[in-house]
């Protein structure tokens, strides 16, 4: 399957200019936000400045979560150029780790401070995990097949496969499929105590120790089978497996390493023969839907015939990591993930 069309929000901005102006510009220190009395580093999004009331114009009620979704979806479709009758064939599958987590416990506090009587029916709506999927299909007029599925580390990739299917049992010309995750005071907390945070908001993927930085953000892709001068790249496949099953040699590995597992999985890359190595996860935060934002950094290079450098570099003298921004000649790219487990996932993507 093809990506037609790219929708990005993160931390960085809005739209896939915004996303590539940060891949060019590298690391910038992130805001802090004060968790457990104390500042801490977060990739967060700053929705005042990204509003849009032609797009939001209905979503008055909805949390930041279902909003971040529907600004970065409507790019996907807009960066694609489907025709308004197309759009409303569209299928939507919606990937999350921890889906609308802020607005869950918002709703939980209500009923705590005022009863189940009296709690708060805009949040319970919000809360669930097909709300955002829900806005989505209302927000653009789409009359498909609406998903939502949430896992921890690899629901961006299993929406991927389910995406596929569709498409190749011809139930759908194109298929819009993303993910996203927020951060929350809740989430905050966890991290705080559960993860060795990184205290300057560095994340260092190619140190035995990254430092975790929370962040949030949506990235959507509109995925078909038909090929035109506008699409990115082709998604060829995706793998689930262990370290030991991992495959060996590609143009270049986009790796997430953002200190949200103990593995330093950039060890079984060291001897992939002619493989080069990214990691881009400095520029948007730990997440556990990190990957489909490096995969709109693999489809962004595929296409343009550009490497981008890893905007943080400390601890990757002897390794073979892209080290400088440089026109390149790669045609395929894998965007590797590792979960608690020492699981990992695979996308392998594949020049136009």
């Amino acid at each position: 399957m093809n990506v037609q069309g790219i929708g990005l929000l993160c931390s960085r901005g809005r739209g896939i200019h915004a996303f590539q102006q940060a891949l060019l510009e590298g690391w910038r220190e992130p805001a802090r936000l004060t968790i457990k009395d104390r500042q801490v580093p977060v990739h967060t999004v700053d929705l005042e400045h990204v509003q849009d009331k032609s797009v939001l114009k209905k979503m008055r009620r909805a949390d930041k979560l279902s909003k971040m979704a529907v600004l970065a979806a409507t790019d996907a479709v807009t960066d694609s150029g489907l025709r308004p009758e197309e759009v409303r064939r569209l299928g939507v599958i919606v990937a999350t780790a921890l889906g609308a987590h802020g607005t869950t416990f918002e709703f939980l506090d209500g009923i705590l401070d005022f009863g189940e009587a009296a709690v708060s029916p805009t949040a319970f709506s919000n809360s669930v995990h097909n709300a955002a999927a829900s806005y989505i299909s209302t927000a653009l007029g789409i009359q498909g097949p609406t998903l939502t599925v949430t896992q921890f580390f690899f629901s961006f990739q299993s929406a991927l496969q389910l995406a596929d299917a569709w498409l190749h049992e011809g139930r759908l010309d194109h298929v819009l499929v993303g993910a996203i995750d927020q951060f929350g005071d809740v989430l905050g907390y966890i991290a705080d105590s559960r993860l060795a945070l990184a205290a300057d908001g560095k994340i260092r993927p190619f140190q035995k120790s990254p430092g975790a930085v929370p962040g949030e953000g949506a990235a959507f892709f509109l995925l078909g089978n038909k090929e035109d001068e506008r699409f990115y790249c082709r998604v060829s496949g995706v793998q689930f497996g262990t370290s030991a099953n991992t495959p060996q040699g590609s143009g270049l590995n986009i790796l997430d390493i953002d200190g949200m597992t103990s593995e330093v999985t950039w060890q079984a890359f060291e001897t992939s023969p002619g493989a080069r190595i990214a990691a881009y996860s400095p520029l948007y935060g730990s997440m556990m839907t990190g990957t489909a934002f490096s995969m709109a950094a693999g489809a962004l290079m595929l296409k343009a015939g550009f490497c981008y450098a890893n905007p943080v570099l400390d601890g990757a003298q002897n390794l073979p990591v892209v080290k400088e921004h440089a026109d390149s000649s790669v045609d395929f790219m894998r965007c590797i993930r590792y979960n608690c487990a020492n699981e990992s996932s695979t996308i392998h993507l594949m020049k136009p």
